[in-house]
This record gives C-alpha cells, structure tokens and sequence, in this order.
C-alpha cells in the first residue's frame, strides 16, 4: 500500500513514516521543509497542501491519506487553528474528488472539552480551547461530507503522548529541555488531574494499525484506557529517563478547562489489535 502522510516532518509524522516503513509500505511524505531524507522508500516531497492543485496526481496518487498537518499544536488558544480550519477541510475535500478513498485524520481529546470519567467515540463535545473547538468543528464537518460517500474515513482521536525528547511544548519536552540545562527544579501545577496516557512509540504503532484496516472507521480512541494522575506519570517519565530535575508543585495553578479525570474507552483500539493479531498468527 502507498500512504500519503502530511506533517511528515511533524512531531508525530517522522515517527508514523518510521512504522509504516517498518511494516513494509510505501510512504509519500510532504510537509513545507524537511530536516533531513534518509528513509529508503520514502519519497519527500516539500509543499504547502494548502497551496497545491491536482492534489491526487501531485502526491503520487496514494491508496491512504494520513492527515497529521496542524499548526500550533501545542499552542490551544493560537489564532491559526481558526485560520487554518476551512483550509484543512478544502485539503480533505479535494483529495477524496481527486480519487483517494481511504482518508485518515488525527484528532485530539480536546475536542470532547470538559469531561469526568471515560469518553467513548460517542461522548457528546463542548470544546473549551481554540484547539479543540477547530479539530472538533473539522471532524463534524468531515462526517457530513463523508456520510453517504464511497470512503472510508477514520478519525484517530489522540489523549497525551509521552517522549524523551526536546521537541516541542508538552509538558515532557520541557521537562527534558530543563533537565540538559542542568536545571534543579521544575514549576509544576498539583498534578492532581488524571489523563489518558501513551508511549510515543505505542502510539505510532497503534496509528499505523488504524490506518492498515478498512472494517471499523469514524471516530476511534487512540489511547490506553488507564486513567493515571499527572505527578505519577511525570515523576515516573523522570525515574525511567535517570533525571536528577525535581517538580515543585503548586506553582502554576490546573488549567480551568482540565478535567479532575478524564481517559479514553480503548474497546474499539483493543478489537483492532486483536484482530491484528489473529491475522499475522
């Protein structure tokens, strides 16, 4: 199969390209600038999608869209998410007219808002950031556009991602950021608040498991299912990675649109998985 990955050089994108090589595919990747090119059967390719024409025959003409391009990610009240959303939407559009069947987009559990407990594929939404109101609105959209169409359309709704890595904003990049400074402690809220937590590695895998079957589509939890307090995982993320920084709680109050305790239902990921399984025994 050929998949077509946009924000391959992205966070996330660099690490799904890494596992579909892995497993055997072929993989077109764009983004606007690339660090580097050094995966064989990876073609790169440097465009604005926002900005292209003939998208299917520009892209090589793909079997699958993965869809990771979002600006400011890390930012949840950056004006580009609003910018940004109708051109999203037009990119999808246009590249199921132009022949592809099996589009895949990366969501986010900030699209359900303020939530206490599990959240199915069913949870009702009410963003509470510019984040999660663009990627919720982009989602709706999608399902309208896609209801009676040819397609299969996958939304991987995606909880919190755990690296070792300087790389961007989450609060495990800075920590590892303060940490290479030599940096003795670290301001941190209570951490009270209990999330849905993954390995970036695991997360990669399971997107890449997704993405390689057509029988359950829409809005799937990408996630654990294990609710797991902020302190615990972080103080956790340190001992894994031999750290010497230490948290200084209650510096920084819990964001008001954090939940006390909020995680995925990962049935429909787990019926993946097993399926998986059964089909390379």
């Amino acid at each position: 199969m050929k998949y077509l990955v946009t924000g391959g050089n992205g966070y996330l994108g660099r690490g799904v390209i890494q596992e579909l090589i892995n497993r055997g595919d072929t993989v077109i990747a764009t983004d606007i600038k690339f660090r580097e090119k050094k995966l064989e059967n990876v073609v790169y390719l440097e465009k604005d999608i926002f900005k292209c024409e003939n998208l299917y025959q520009e892209f090589g003409q793909p079997d699958v869209l993965i869809h990771l391009a979002w600006r400011d990610g890390f930012r949840h009240n950056s004006p580009a998410h609003m910018e940004d959303l109708s051109q999203h939407y037009k990119f999808i559009t246009e590249m199921y007219e132009s022949g592809i069947r099996h589009i895949v987009v990366l969501g986010s559990m900030h699209e359900v808002g303020y939530h206490e407990g599990a959240l199915d594929e069913n949870t009702p939404t009410k963003p509470l950031s510019l984040y999660g109101v663009a990627k919720n609105a982009l989602r709706e959209s999608l399902q309208i556009y896609f209801k009676d169409k040819d397609v299969v359309f996958q939304w991987i709704r995606g909880f919190y991602i755990v690296k070792n890595t300087e790389e961007g904003c989450s609060i495990f990049s800075k920590i590892v950021q303060e940490e290479h400074k030599g940096t003795a402690t670290f301001p941190f809220t209570t951490g009270k608040n209990k999330y849905d937590f993954m390995d970036y590695s695991e997360f990669c895998e399971k997107l890449v498991m997704i993405a390689r079957q057509e029988k359950y589509k829409g809005c799937i939890n990408c996630c654990s299912g294990v609710p797991m307090s902020l302190s615990e995982r972080v103080e956790s993320f340190i001992r894994e990675n031999h750290f010497n920084i230490k948290l200084n709680y209650g510096v920084f109050p819990d964001r008001e649109y954090d939940s006390p305790a909020i995680w995925g239902d990962n049935t429909i990921i787990k019926l993946i998985g097993e399926e998986n399984v059964e089909e390379n025994c």
